[in-house]
């Protein structure tokens, strides 16, 4: 990984907060960003399912949805579970497709960790049939 994402939370966090993305809820998150960021386990986990909550109810905060992505990431370092990976795939996607205005360097930062989420699950891997299909696939001239 080219970058650390938990100080990529950190800055996109604070873009959260600077472009007041999430209105009156943003003391919410803030404290659950505290509570996530300072503990461990089931406290923290907590936490990080109040922060995803958040991010359902503000699907158009960008700096936040960025910082959602890379929690997940630290979520994956502290319980290799495939659940963590899917939601890291599906917080990608949908912030990759959109078309509001993105910060470049999470976009870049994002498009890294969704590579990531899916090498995790396995989903970039070919399988020995594939690998033999193009193998034995005829190119052009045969």
């Amino acid at each position: 990984m080219q970058f650390d994402p938990a100080l990529a939370a950190q800055q996109a966090f604070s873009r959260t907060e600077a472009l007041n993305e999430l209105g009156a809820d943003w003391d919410e998150a803030a404290d659950a960003e505290v509570t996530f960021s300072s503990n461990a386990g089931s406290v923290a986990k907590s936490a990080y399912e109040q922060l995803l909550a958040l991010a359902v109810r503000h699907p158009q905060a960008r700096s936040f949805q960025a910082f959602c992505i890379f929690i997940t990431w630290q979520q994956v370092t502290e319980e290799t579970l495939a659940h963590h990976f899917q939601t890291g795939i599906r917080l990608s996607e949908a912030y990759l497709a959109s078309q509001d205005v993105k910060h470049a360097q999470d976009v870049a930062y994002v498009t890294e960790l969704y590579g990531s989420f899916r090498d995790g699950l396995g989903l970039d891997e070919e399988d020995e049939i594939q690998v033999e299909f193009r193998r034995d696939e005829p190119k052009g001239g045969d």
